[in-house]
């Protein structure tokens, strides 16, 4: 059977009408296709991460709780990310759907997003699910080489620059970024692997995991996800 193509920068016509999840390692690159496909679909990107950061810049209650908190370098209790979640997904932007990254993360709170999906007269989520080789992500990640001057990034086992250590673009020198060394990324796998395998378990044993695999290319990555998606709809 042919794949559909989505040509690149073109929205698909279709309706999404969905909470997506995307479940993923740091690494495996689910946050840049959950942009991609709120993108193609028109519907809000919704990073606990950007929210949290927004309510703090512009000074709301939530905001101004949550705060001390992050300053002291702490998990944002659920109690918090719950309620900004449950104000979030009732903004008009979000009647047609949404997609979710970096949320859920524990148990309890896929349970507590479904009892709010059902209130706000949602299905059950489609959760996509990267999966990756351990040793395949490590080495994507420990590879990493970012422009000092431009930000672009190589991969200096995928994606070398032609002149070692400096950009094709400018240039300018290639640095790692402190957390992409291995005895950083190493534990933060571990950790990753510890802390959501009850979730994956969760969803799988619920029937709404879809396994993808998150080591093609980004291109091959995003039509698997619009496949499960279309036969979810």
């Amino acid at each position: 059977m042919e794949t559909s193509r989505v040509a690149p920068g073109v929205r698909t016509h279709e309706k999404l009408d969905l909470a997506l999840i995307f479940l993923g390692p740091p690494g495996a690159g689910k946050g840049t296709q959950a942009k991609e496909v709120a993108r193609l679909y028109g519907v809000p990107h919704l990073s606990t991460g950007d929210m949290l950061r927004e309510h703090v810049a512009q000074g709301t209650s939530l905001g101004q709780r949550a705060q001390p908190i992050m300053a002291r370098g702490e998990l944002v209790p659920d109690s918090l990310v719950l309620k900004m979640i449950a104000e979030r997904i009732e903004r008009p932007d979000c009647a047609g759907g949404f997609v979710f990254d970096g949320f859920p993360r524990t148990v309890a709170q896929a349970q507590y997003l479904g009892v709010m999906l059902r209130q706000h007269g949602y299905r059950p989520p489609v959760v996509i699910h990267f999966v990756i080789d351990p040793q395949l992500l490590l080495r994507r990640i420990t590879g990493r080489r970012m422009c000092k001057q431009c930000g672009r990034i190589y991969n200096i086992f995928e994606c070398p620059t032609k002149l070692e250590g400096r950009c094709d673009l400018d240039g300018g020198e290639l640095e790692q970024r402190p957390d992409d060394r291995e005895e950083i990324v190493g534990p933060r796998l571990q950790a990753y692997e510890r802390q959501t395998a009850p979730l994956v378990a969760y969803y799988r044993r619920l029937g709404r995991l879809h396994d993808v695999d998150a080591s093609k290319s980004v291109e091959e990555v995003k039509l698997q996800i619009l496949n499960v998606i279309r036969e979810a709809r």
